[in-house]
């Protein structure tokens, strides 16, 4: 199976072909992939080199022109190093662009701890007015990649991954899905981290509800959920743990709830590994969601017959 990645140039390569507002905004990284769409474009496929602030301020340049921006290089390149351009060149202006990344929290160990954003999400929830898509499979990732760059002037954020899921599914850039209906507790999985949910709930009686747009957070879904299943809420994101617990509990506000959020710890693991081991150690592995689930929602989660 490619990955998101693998889809990502392809797609935009054809939107410029059929949209003549959109350009594409490079840092290095990524730029061979653009080859042939930099032949065709040349006024619209832009690679300022290794200077990430300069590649947001000139992705807000060309937007207040009225071109439509798609911005892509790692997160930690994208989001953390120039978020005060995130913050002014495109919030401050409000002007939009779509920000894509790769490498999610650790999709590339080796790379070390500057190649890694587990907090890109919870920095991006400092600002107004972000939607942002986390796909789970290269499938999804097409699909949210043309509403990202289709949703007008919109300040939206794409999250790619080398993790997937095995399945895809029909989603739409707003809503959650629901996988599994259970009566004991409701979880929420992320976009990659679904898979291992999925094995790590198997037999046990709660809702799994997929989401792979997290802004804005489909409250109505959660909120329906909750009638049959309960009000213990369990999120698993694919970056640092809680970053939407918060989102949780404004949508149930009114009622006692009780939340649970799993993601990528704060301790940084030195011992960069392979991704597999990553996910173990920040226990994103069915076996431990298993433990961190049952444990939470306790006796209260019986096995079906």
């Amino acid at each position: 199976m490619d990955t998101m990645r693998d889809r990502f140039a392809p797609v935009v390569t054809r939107l410029l072909d059929e949209d003549p507002r959109i350009a594409v905004v490079l840092a290095e990284i990524g730029k061979d992939g653009f080859a042939e769409a930099l032949r065709r474009h040349p006024d619209r496929v832009i690679n300022v080199g290794i200077r990430e602030q300069l590649l947001v301020g000139a992705a807000a340049g060309l937007a207040l022109t009225g071109l439509r921006p798609v911005v892509h290089t790692f997160a930690s390149f994208l989001v953390e190093r120039p978020f005060e351009q995130v913050k002014l060149d495109l919030g401050h202006q409000d002007v939009g662009a779509v920000l894509v990344s790769a490498a999610a929290s650790f999709d590339w160990p080796a790379g070390g701890y500057t190649h890694m954003a587990p907090g890109d999400v919870a920095l991006l929830d400092t600002l107004d007015g972000w939607t942002v898509h986390v796909p789970g499979h290269p499938d999804e990732a097409e699909t949210l990649l043309r509403h990202a760059v289709a949703a007008g002037d919109d300040k939206v954020y794409v999250r790619l991954s080398l993790q997937a899921n095995r399945q895809s599914f029909p989603v739409d850039g707003q809503r959650f899905l629901t996988v599994r209906e259970g009566r004991s507790g409701v979880v929420i999985a992320v976009g990659p981290t679904l898979d291992a949910v999925l094995a790590a709930t198997e037999g046990t009686d709660v809702t799994v509800l997929y989401a792979t747009t997290v802004r804005p957070f489909d409250a109505a879904a959660l909120r329906r959920a909750t009638e049959t299943a309960g009000t213990d809420i369990v999120l698993v994101e694919p970056y640092l743990a809680g970053t939407s617990t918060t989102a949780v509990s404004e949508a149930l506000s009114d009622v006692p709830h009780r939340v649970l959020g799993l993601g990528v710890g704060r301790r940084e693991q030195r011992r960069y590994g392979t991704i597999e081991e990553h996910v173990t150690a920040h226990g994103l592995d069915a076996a431990s969601l298993r433990e961190r689930i049952g444990g939470f929602v306790g006796g209260r989660v019986p096995v079906r017959r």
